[in-house]
């Protein structure tokens, strides 16, 4: 089985990942795997989890994927049943279950651009059950499955890894509801840190810059693939002048779960972002 390019060992380790369906979490169990964890993918969309089991165990890892859904505790307590049956108690949580929604996105940054932009979508119009969906997605789709799986990791040197993101430290036009959840993701991560300091859990989050997938593609590029004026924008904001490729993310999440390689590290989370952040425009 191919090995990280890093040193991490999680020989023995149990690897919990929700949203684990999907590229970037599909990506971080197929990198828990190479470092020796044992790894619960949790999606609702059970396929696509089943799939990325399969590349693990094909390539001689240790995998089973569950259906679960992160907004309903007895779906999760069901799972966690399951996977202390299959594989044992947690070590590791990666809360990857997240994303944003068309009906919490506004279709103009200004509100005096809406004139101009046929069928205009703005703040005033942004559907309710979109946002509270947008905050629930994102908010209790993490304190939930830290409520059902941190027990197991109590005394025990277990590690959370949340997923924020650089809208967390400046929102960005368009997707309030997205910023402020994963605004609350962040004091999240340092209100647990704190919680747990002393019951031997670490708590940090990776807070991912600009990279392009499913979800923001539409925004990013036109249909004939060249990009829009929001991407000129953000590459003229972003100093390494490219987005991320996601594999640009392991290394940081490997980091981060390491027990040894960061021991003396909670609270913390950590911008994946090209210099974005340091960047003031001039």
């Amino acid at each position: 089985m191919k090995k990280n390019v890093l040193s991490t060992d999680l020989t023995g380790k149990v690897c919990v990942i929700t949203g684990a369906g999907g590229a970037i979490c599909g990506m971080f169990a197929q990198a828990m795997a190479r470092a020796g964890a044992k790894v619960a993918l949790l999606d609702l969309n059970e396929e696509s989890a089943q799939a990325i089991a399969n590349e693990i165990t094909a390539e001689g890892g240790v995998a089973k994927a569950y259906k679960t859904n992160v907004l309903e505790k007895e779906s999760l307590e069901a799972v966690h049943t399951q996977v202390l049956k299959d594989l044992g108690p947690c070590d590791i949580l990666i809360n990857g279950a997240g994303g944003n929604n068309p009906r919490a996105t506004t279709d103009n940054e200004y509100h005096h651009e809406a004139k101009d932009i046929k069928d205009c979508k703005t703040f005033f119009d942004l559907d309710q059950s979109g946002v509270e969906f947008v905050f629930a997605l994102n908010w209790m789709g993490t304190l939930l499955p830290c409520q059902v799986f941190a027990a197991d990791m109590l005394d025990r040197d277990g590690n959370i890894l949340n997923i924020s993101s650089m809208n967390a430290y400046t929102p960005l036009t368009k997707i309030p509801a997205y910023s402020g959840a994963k605004a609350a993701i962040t004091n999240f991560t340092q209100w647990l840190a704190t919680h747990f300091a002393k019951s031997k859990i670490r708590v940090n989050a990776i807070a991912p810059g600009f990279f392009v997938g499913n979800q923001n593609r539409g925004m990013l590029f036109h249909e004939d693939g060249t990009p829009t004026p929001r991407t000129e924008k953000i590459l003229a904001g972003t100093p390494m002048g490219r987005f991320g490729e996601l594999e640009e993310l392991v290394g940081s999440v490997l980091f981060l779960v390491d027990n040894q390689a960061a021991s003396f590290i909670t609270g913390v989370c950590l911008p994946i972002d090209g210099g974005y952040a340091a960047y003031s425009g001039v």
